[in-house]
């Protein structure tokens, strides 16, 4: 069924709530009218190859997102908290956190492929959120009140100016801790859509926003996870 509600112009709600093995799962519909973006068509031309499955998400391996994964929750205390997974894809990291007994008090997951989108509503998780929108074009999306602010893989398209004005977005939006990670070498983003960072230009721009910044590279060669808090917030895990 193609649902095209009017939110948030019609003011229509546009949240449907599904019960789920004694929780309650929902999806958020936004109209996503208007022309691609070009940090997203890889994602949908990889898509259109391969609907809803693993290498519609672009990484190399379930393995190396795992390796992504497991650095974030050792930064990021995701435990009854209100989580907010921007670029969520297929909602995979809450499979992880699940998985591991790491049990957030809600998850809400913000996707702009309708074909990744799909994907997570039909897992059904517990206290799940999906929306259906671009964080990049609509960054009011990213003000749900969110205690911890994830970006896994998300910004690997985007130009260097955007990648920092999004990283400002979600550390504005989160209530207590931003974590990401991004490809900090050449050789990982070999792909002509693929951008990379410094990861010591990275983290200066992180330590002017917070007291409070952690960084992980000991997982992936070429890959960077970095968390910071708010004055006040939880820190995160030794």
């Amino acid at each position: 069924m193609s649902v095209k509600p009017d939110w948030p112009g019609g003011e229509q709600d546009p949240t449907i709530a599904i019960p789920c093995h004694g929780h309650v799962a929902c999806v958020t519909l936004i109209d996503m009218s208007g022309n691609a973006q070009p940090y997203l068509e890889p994602y949908r031309r990889a898509a259109s190859r391969h609907g809803d499955q693993f290498p519609s998400l672009l990484w190399a391996s379930p393995k190396t997102q795992a390796a992504r994964f497991d650095a974030m929750s050792r930064l990021a205390d995701m435990h009854g908290r209100r989580v907010l997974d921007v670029g969520c894809g297929r909602a995979d990291l809450l499979d992880f956190l699940l998985e591991r007994r790491i049990d957030p008090a809600q998850y809400i997951g913000i996707e702009a492929v309708d074909e990744l989108v799909g994907a997570a509503l039909r897992k059904r998780l517990p206290r799940s959120q999906i929306i259906q929108g671009d964080f990049v074009r609509d960054p009011r999306r990213l003000e749900v009140g969110a205690d911890v602010v994830v970006f896994s893989g998300s910004l690997n398209t985007l130009e260097p100016e955007q990648f920092e004005i999004s990283l400002k977005q979600g550390w504005e939006a989160a209530g207590g801790v931003l974590v990401f990670n991004f490809l900090a070498a050449a050789h990982i983003a070999s792909a002509q859509w693929l951008r990379w960072h410094r990861a010591q230009h990275v983290l200066a721009m992180v330590r002017s926003w917070s007291g409070e910044v952690r960084m992980l590279e000991d997982y992936l060669d070429g890959d960077c996870t970095i968390a910071l808090w708010k004055r006040g917030a939880i820190s995160g895990k030794s």
